[in-house]
C-alpha cells in the first residue's frame, strides 16, 4: 500500500519505519504542489499546521484514509487542550474533510517506543478511533508484520477521550515520570 505522511519529524520517521516494516511503501511530503497521495495519509504535523494542509490538499485528500496523530494541547500553558470539551481534533477535521476517512491514531505513542516496537517488555500498543471501520481494517491490515498491536478503540467520538490520554502522557514526560521509551501497553 502507498503511504504518505505529511511532517519530516522524529514522528513522522517512526511511524513510516512501522509501515515499511510491513512492506508498504511510504514517501513523505513537505509543501510541493501536485504530488501523488497514498491510499493513507497521516498528517504528522502540530495540530496548528493541519488545516493549512486541509486547505490545500482538500481535493485531493477525498476518498483517502486520513490518519490525525495531533495531540491539540496548548503549548504556551501545557495545561489545557485547544479543542472544546465535548469534541476532539480530530472530529474537527472529519467534518472540514467530509469525503475523507479521518483516523485518530499515533497520538498516545512516543517516537521512542514506535522506533523500538516496545514499552518495557510489552509490544506498543496503537489505538484507533474512526467511524469508518473498514478504514480502521484497512489502517490494521497497512502495519500487519510491524511490531505494532493495533487496537479498534471504537468511533470517532473516542479521539475524545485518547487526545486526553497523549496530553496527560505528555505532561508525565515532559516532568520525566516517563521516558521517551515509556507509554502504556495492553497485553492480549
Amino acid at each position: 500500500m502507498q503511504i504518505t505522511i505529511f511532517g519530516k519529524g522524529t514522528m513522522g520517521k517512526a511511524i513510516a519505519k512501522n509501515f515499511e516494516d510491513a512492506g508498504n511503501t511510504v514517501s513523505f511530503l513537505g509543501h510541493e504542489d501536485g504530488a501523488e497521495l497514498g491510499q493513507i495519509v497521516i498528517l504528522a504535523v502540530p495540530y496548528a499546521a493541519v488545516d493549512n494542509i486541509i486547505e490545500r490538499y482538500k481535493d485531493q485528500l477525498a476518498g483517502k484514509i486520513v490518519i490525525d496523530i495531533t495531540n491539540p494541547v496548548d503549548f504556551a500553558t501545557f495545561d489545557s487542550l485547544l479543542v472544546p470539551a465535548g469534541t476532539s481534533a480530530a472530529e474537527e477535521f472529519q467534518a472540514k474533510l467530509p469525503q475523507s476517512s479521518v483516523i485518530k491514531a499515533f497520538n498516545t505513542n512516543f517516537s521512542g517506543t514506535l522506533t523500538t516496537g516496545k514499552v518495557g517488555d510489552n509490544e506498543v500498543t496503537v489505538f484507533m478511533a474512526s467511524d469508518d471501520d473498514q478504514a480502521k481494517e484497512s489502517l490494521a491490515q497497512a502495519l500487519q508484520g510491524s511490531p505494532l498491536n493495533v487496537v479498534d478503540a471504537g468511533s470517532l467520538k473516542r479521539a475524545r477521550e485518547l487526545e486526553a490520554f497523549g496530553f496527560f502522557q505528555m505532561t508525565l514526560g515532559v516532568r520525566q515520570k516517563i521516558s521517551s521509551l515509556g507509554g502504556f501497553s495492553l497485553n492480549k
